[in-house]
């Protein structure tokens, strides 16, 4: 672990049990292993992405302050995901929790198990909506546009919807 306070901007979702409670769960849990949660979106609901045929998800952003390194942040998330009790069988299958790294400072990462800005995040709403919530100037390190832009680049028809608490 390094000294240097990084800046991750995660994505978790959950579609499965009860969903709210999953997210809690979650972010105590990223407290605990990755770091300090400095900021985090409104809770926002869409229908799944890919495969379309499982329960609407909810969705939250969060901006992680971290000393860990990308490797070390996505061994975590596995291990978080994994005592959550998330076992993956399919792609884009219903899941109690989820957690993406959609951003991390400026970094460029394309390894086979990481990428860096996340791969899909500029093709998805119900990343982009809770994202531009909290980093809607943070500009995305390959596109050169920040998210807001992004967001309004975006074709994807899926309706996200924020959750009224």
């Amino acid at each position: 672990m390094g000294n240097k306070i990084n800046q991750a901007y995660l994505l978790t979702g959950t579609n499965m049990g009860e969903r709210e409670a999953n997210l809690q769960k979650a972010n105590g849990l990223i407290e605990q292993k990755i770091g300090k949660i400095k900021e985090q979106s409104k809770l926002y609901e869409s229908q799944a992405w890919g495969k379309t045929d499982q329960p609407d998800f909810i969705n939250q952003a969060l901006l992680v302050e971290t000393n860990l390194t990308p490797k070390e942040t996505l061994k975590e998330i596995l291990g978080i995901e994994a005592e959550m009790g998330r076992v993956r069988t399919a792609k884009w299958e219903e899941r109690n929790i989820d957690i993406d790294i959609l951003l991390y400072n400026d970094a460029v990462i394309n390894e086979p198990d990481l990428v860096i800005p996340h791969a899909h995040l500029h093709e998805r709403n119900f990343a982009l909506i809770p994202l531009m919530e909290i980093a809607g100037e943070v500009e995305h390190p390959v596109l050169k546009q920040n998210v807001e832009d992004i967001y309004f680049d975006c074709t994807d028809p899926l309706e996200v919807f924020l959750i009224e608490n």
